[in-house]
């Protein structure tokens, strides 16, 4: 699954940017708040309009503070993954219980620096986890491959029948990172920069897909 970021996508174009890679399996929308990461991007109404302008499900990622008040709008809204960050919650199980119920899958997303094991016994409450391979804030950064280590420990959960959740990677994701990401077990790759800098962002999402496929034994099963 490739998930191209509207972050760099053309704000002023976001209705032209999803409709150029319409062969995308979902959308990645960053949501930023200013307070968990040093960035604001876009909200609630941007995603309404969003979904309003495309049929592409809607994979919102919410790097925000406060997620149990916040991620149950987006679900509502109509978003297919609604991804919060643990370090943003005490209570990261009640906060995917609300997102469920508002009609979302549920997604949990940790930064590169946070370790994975604190976090194994909830991952069955959740669909998606979304491993950082950046610090999140910002697009355009560098791929930080140490992070596979996560992936490959809950691959192995996965392959082994212990946990069923779709595993997605962020973060520095192009052409020279894809592969050694899916062959670690990832599922779902969010690009941005490697998609909406191509002359041709559709392209791109197929030849990021096909690369992921021949690197990974377990997207070919």
């Amino acid at each position: 699954m490739i998930a191209p970021s509207i972050l760099s996508a053309d704000f002023a174009r976001l209705a032209d940017e999803a409709a150029a890679v319409k062969g995308a399996d979902w959308l990645h929308v960053d949501v930023m708040d200013a307070h968990f990461v040093p960035n604001l991007t876009l909200g609630l109404p941007v995603v309404q309009s969003l979904l309003a302008a495309t049929d592409i499900p809607m994979d919102c990622h919410l790097m925000i503070e406060d997620p149990g008040r916040w991620a149950p709008p987006y679900a509502e809204a109509g978003a297919h993954n609604v991804t919060f960050h643990a370090e943003a919650t005490d209570d990261p199980v009640a906060v995917a219980r609300d997102i469920r119920a508002a009609g979302a899958k549920a997604g949990l997303s940790i930064k590169p620096g946070t370790p994975l094991d604190p976090y194994l016994e909830i991952l069955r409450n959740f669909d998606t986890l979304l491993v950082m391979s950046v610090e999140p804030g910002f697009g355009g950064q560098s791929f930080i491959p140490e992070v596979l280590s996560k992936v490959r420990t809950v691959r192995k959960l996965v392959d082994a029948g212990e946990l069923s959740i779709l595993v997605e990677i962020d973060g520095g994701i192009n052409a020279d990172t894809v592969e050694q990401a899916a062959a670690a077990g990832v599922d779902c790759f969010v690009a941005g920069s490697a998609v909406y800098s191509a002359a041709d962002p559709g392209a791109a999402v197929e030849s990021l897909r096909r690369q992921a496929l021949a690197a990974s034994p377990h997207l070919r099963a």
